[in-house]
């Protein structure tokens, strides 16, 4: 029997850099959302584990244990105590390294997924916790559901979604990628202040991301591609993460593809709608 889940892909709203911490990772505010499509990821029993990797950005990861795939795969097992193998197969649709959960959001889905092959019967809670040394935005991603993330980002509270559900949203990539470490290492130490813990909508709107000049500057494609969004009068136009993937929240479908028309070519895009 084969299962299969996605992988959704993460948009962080607002993020704003708090601290550089002692251990050399950083403490954030960040309200998370995802949106419906993502990396698909199926499983079959097997009695070793295995990865497989395709689609469009497949070409540019390694099948081996430096996968976070994997390394998730060997956790759970380490952790359960699972003998059982498994075969997996990861369909790479999302850009890697681009700010929108990549290896996060497929290490997440590859837990969802053997917890239902192996019987696991693990909460979401668990594998959180399980994994959370694994990667900041694994936890965020295993739930997939809007949240404020606090502390390194694995620090979670659910939001209620009622005033940002339904909305259209255009990503934007232009197939450059940019450096998390280098982005977060040229961060100007000035504390972002507090993202707003009232309506999630509210919050977003009087938020920023405090890494997108610095990814900009490095990358300014990322300074064109908001240059185009923002003409089509979005609710909402801002760098995800620390880039180079940008988004537009629409209130209609017209609206985003009169946006996703002004867009060069040679970029990657996707219209989708939030969770």
């Amino acid at each position: 029997m084969e299962y299969s889940e996605t992988a959704f892909a993460k948009i962080n709203l607002a993020l704003h850099v708090r601290r550089r911490r002692a251990d050399g990772y950083h403490d954030i505010e960040t309200l998370f959302a995802f949106v419906q499509d993502g990396d698909i990821l199926t499983a079959n029993f097997a009695d070793a584990l295995s990865l497989e990797i395709d689609g469009p950005f497949g070409p540019g990861l390694k099948a081996d244990e430096s996968n976070l795939v994997l390394k998730t795969a060997l956790s759970l097992q380490a952790h359960f105590g699972v003998t059982q193998g498994a075969a997996i197969r990861l369909d790479k649709r999302l850009p890697i390294a681009s700010g929108i959960g990549g290896g996060s959001a497929d290490a997440a889905a590859t837990a969802r997924l053997l917890n239902q092959l192996w019987g696991l019967d693990a909460t979401e809670q668990e594998l959180a916790d399980i994994l959370a040394p694994l990667g900041a935005d694994i936890p965020a991603c295993i739930f997939s559901r809007p949240s404020f993330g606090s502390g390194t980002g694995t620090a979670l509270a659910f939001l209620d979604d009622s005033n940002i559900a339904a909305r259209h949203v255009l990503l934007v990539n232009p197939l450059q990628s940019v450096s998390t470490a280098a982005i977060f290492n040229a961060w100007s130490g000035v504390d972002g202040g507090e993202v707003d813990r009232g309506d999630i909508w509210d919050a977003a709107i009087t938020g920023q991301n405090d890494l997108e000049p610095i990814a900009a500057a490095i990358c300014p494609a990322i300074s064109d591609i908001l240059d185009r969004l923002s003409r089509a009068a979005p609710a909402l136009a801002r760098m995800s993460g620390s880039g180079a993937t940008c988004f537009a929240l629409f209130e209609d479908a017209a609206a985003l593809e009169t946006a996703r028309a002004t867009l060069d070519p040679h970029w990657w895009s996707i219209a989708t709608m939030l969770r």
